[in-house]
């Protein structure tokens, strides 16, 4: 009898179950990054497991062979810090202690791919019961996830995405701060037009979704940066990137205050631009920036109370001079707010950087019910148009929010690509006419989305006719009655 694969469905049915033991003292907030660590944990053990028995098969029992093969591995597993090991000693009364002790051996063995990646969680904490992580402990054993016994080669990295996308939906905005949804990730992703060898970064990269979703746009290899402030996405992050068989260097940090892409004493460089930065915080650095060593704010300085023109310029000024581009998510404040983050706007579109404003519908993102919009950056334009994109009403309404469909997403890249004038979805503006509107992007100045009705003069002509007729018959009628009384009052 042929052995079943382990597939999806029940890899998602453990994580779920898994969820239950946390569930009584425990926000999914919290929960959650137990959860995936030890589910990553599980993961990078079956691998090393089956990669050493690949090569006790294929050297034949040579343990010299076999230890210098293991150890060229991209990730490596110390000896007796496994999961069979902790498996082992699930009964203890310590076992919290093992655990961290555990991970923290990997960690260091692995510092370039898992720095920070496990350090963050402590499973000795006294939030968490002995019982708790031996059910932990022996739910997880019952997934085998070595890649030789894996159904697809998709499917881990579909497990976490699903986990991922169900706990944002579960917390809601806390949630969506780290998480673009897939079908927005895959708009952005076509809307920079990724090529082989592209060096692409998110400077907001929460769990790297949207990074990678920007990799599976080619086959080709592309080089992969991320920056993400919060510790534990960030470990997220790196998780992420690993499960889909990916490369990346994420880094954690205020992208702002303390970018870490540096190369020669200056901002690196990269192609491609794709982020979904934090939605018009206050405290975004502007004490700390305002001698900005990397000179970014040159067009003005943003607003201290709002940052979203902060993260476009550092976006901005990170993309290379030749053929730099860049998809970014705002809120529609950016396109038509007054003051500094007018003047800042004016110097974008002076300068040639925007492309395109893409207007989307409302509740897109976990959490965020207000529309969205998209800009597109070009460095190296041809042309001084902006072309602007009306899709705010072209969605799937689904119980908690919105979705893109597939024939929403090609129909904006569509017409992103042909740059077009079609009547009540989008417009090429001239720069004069943007400079005639004060340099004001609201998209409804350009997208005139009202569709008058159109009447048809023959048809309420004979509506017309037909109650002129009703009226007249029911005149008559009355009439009639109205005899008939006056008769009878004669009697």
């Amino acid at each position: 009898m042929t052995e079943q694969k382990t597939n999806e469905e029940k890899i998602n049915s453990i994580l779920w179950e898994t969820c239950s033991i946390f569930r009584e003292y425990l926000n999914p907030e919290e929960y959650k990054n137990y959860i995936i660590t030890f589910f990553f944990f599980k993961y990078i053990c079956d691998v090393w497991k089956d990669k050493k028995k690949q090569y006790e098969e294929q050297f034949k029992n040579d343990k010299h062979c076999i230890k210098k093969y293991l150890e060229k591995e991209k990730l490596i597993i110390p000896t007796d810090y496994n999961y069979d090991f902790i498996y082992q000693k699930r009964d203890s009364n310590s076992i919290g202690k093992i655990i961290n002790k555990v991970l923290f051996e990997i960690e260091n063995r692995n510092k370039v791919l898992l720095d920070g990646v496990f350090c963050y969680l402590d499973f000795n904490s006294k939030k968490i019961r002995n019982d708790t992580l031996k059910n932990l402990i022996e739910n997880f054993a019952n997934l085998d996830l070595r890649p030789s016994q894996i159904d697809a080669e998709d499917t881990i990295g579909n497990v976490y995405r699903s986990f991922i996308t169900r706990f944002v939906s579960a917390v809601g905005k806390k949630g969506g701060a780290f998480y673009t949804p897939r079908e927005v990730s895959s708009l952005l992703a076509k809307l920079v037009i990724p090529e082989p060898g592209n060096r692409i970064c998110d400077p907001a990269c929460g769990t790297a979704s949207l990074l990678l979703q920007v990799a599976n746009e080619i086959e080709e290899e592309v080089s992969l940066y991320g920056q993400e402030i919060n510790l534990n996405t960030c470990a997220l992050a790196k998780m992420n990137v690993y499960l889909h068989g990916k490369n990346a260097l994420i880094e954690q940090g205020h992208t702002l205050e303390n970018p870490k892409f540096i190369e020669n004493d200056n901002l690196m460089k990269f192609d491609i631009v794709v982020s979904n930065p934090p939605f018009s915080i206050k405290d975004w650095g502007f004490e700390k920036i305002k001698k900005d060593k990397f000179k970014r704010f040159h067009r003005g300085m943003p607003p201290k109370s709002t940052g979203d023109y902060a993260f476009i310029t550092h976006i901005v000024e990170t993309i290379t001079e030749k053929n730099g581009r860049a998809a970014v998510l705002v809120p529609h404040g950016v396109l038509f707010r007054g003051a500094a983050e007018k003047e800042i706007r004016k110097k974008l579109i002076t300068e040639n950087l925007l492309s395109a404003v893409i207007g989307l519908p409302s509740n897109l993102l976990y959490g965020i019910g207000i529309p969205t919009a998209i800009l597109v950056i070009t460095k190296g334009k041809l042309d001084s148009n902006i072309l602007f994109i009306d899709a705010s009403q072209h969605y799937e309404s689904k119980k908690s929010q919105h979705s893109l469909r597939p024939k929403d997403i090609k129909k904006i890249y569509w017409h992103f690509i042909e740059r077009k004038t079609v009547e009540r979805y989008s417009y090429l503006a001239k720069f004069e006419e943007i400079e005639e509107n004060e340099f004001n992007l609201n998209i409804r100045r350009y997208v005139e989305t009202f569709q008058e009705e159109k009447i048809n003069t023959k048809e309420v002509q004979f509506q017309i006719q037909q109650i002129e007729e009703e009226l007249t018959k029911t005149r008559n009628q009355i009439k009639t009655k109205l005899d008939e009384l006056g008769k009878m009052q004669k009697y």
